[in-house]
């Protein structure tokens, strides 16, 4: 017999993750339910089919994971108020978290972010074990780690929490290619070169949430070696080594202005991939390769 293809949901779809996590899952043959509130925005792609809506309203969760074999989630208004943030990650996630519990859902794979760490100046390499920031870090921080926590109070359902840190990837929306470089070009562009700089490529980023997603990784009793079945489990992702040094000075040399050195104490140890690795990914997008599209992308635009 021929294994049906698995079914996912994932929201935020027409954003930048979202539509690379779309891509890699049609590539693996799954069928996809895209999340989008403004209609006609999800991926034009075979095995796309849209759904118009708010994954925080019940009546649309219970729909959209009716039958469905993975959830992924996507979705963090960062930069709108904290209460919106709120709103929307830590009261509204957890939603569409128990439809998928209560649906039968094998699998949850919530987009964290490696924001969530403790990386103060003289903090070592940090792994999925390494400290949290505190409650009053800022609204960012403090809304994904308490989205985090309520997830995992969701029980019966396997949960992935996967933590990126800085995503690269060409898009109008994408944080660190298009809307970072407009605040160096207005003035923003003081900083520490030696401070650790880490990063993943979006296409990395999705082939490891689509092989999550559909099963590639199975599930252990040992988080080393796969999700934990009926428990959450973080999971770092990142590129090779980088400093600020390298990013800053890709984008202000493309944009044609200069970078404000400084030389304040800063974290300079890395984000631990061991267990992403365990689980069989690598990335496959170089630091040079993604800076080559990020000052390509900068460039065309001057």
């Amino acid at each position: 017999m021929v294994a049906s293809p698995p079914v996912v949901v994932v929201t935020g779809a027409n954003g930048l993750v979202g539509a690379a996590v779309c891509r890699a899952l049609v590539e693996r043959s799954a069928r996809v339910r895209a999340v989008v509130r403004r209609a006609g925005s999800a991926p034009a792609l075979h095995g796309v089919t849209e759904h118009v809506g708010d994954f925080a309203d019940e009546d649309l969760a219970r729909a959209v994971t009716r039958g469905a074999d993975a959830v992924v989630t996507t979705v963090h208004p960062m930069g709108s108020s904290r209460e919106v943030q709120h709103r929307v990650g830590v009261e509204g996630t957890p939603v569409l978290a128990r439809a998928a519990r209560d649906a039968g859902v094998a699998r949850l794979v919530h987009l964290s972010t490696a924001g969530v760490y403790d990386r103060s100046a003289g903090v070592g390499d940090v792994a999925e074990d390494g400290a949290l920031l505190p409650e009053g870090s800022g609204d960012y921080p403090d809304t994904k780690n308490a989205t985090d926590a309520a997830l995992a109070q969701v029980g019966g359902l396997t949960t992935v929490l996967v933590r990126p840190p800085a995503i690269l990837g060409a898009g109008d929306t994408s944080v660190w290619n298009t809307l970072r470089p407009q605040e160096v070009r207005d003035g923003e562009r003081r900083v520490n070169p030696a401070k650790s700089w880490p990063w993943v490529h979006v296409d990395d980023l999705a082939v490891l949430v689509a092989d999550v997603a559909t099963g590639a990784v199975a599930t252990a009793d040992d988080p080393e070696r796969g999700p934990v079945p009926g428990s959450t489990t973080p999971v770092n992702v990142a590129g090779e080594p980088a400093t600020w040094r390298d990013y800053l000075g890709t984008v202000t040399d493309a944009l044609g202005v200069a970078p404000e050195w400084t030389d304040e104490p800063v974290w300079t140890g890395q984000l631990r991939t061991d267990r992403a690795r365990g689980w069989g990914w690598a990335p496959r997008v170089s630091l040079a390769q993604a800076l080559d599209e990020l000052r390509r992308g900068l460039t065309a635009g001057r």
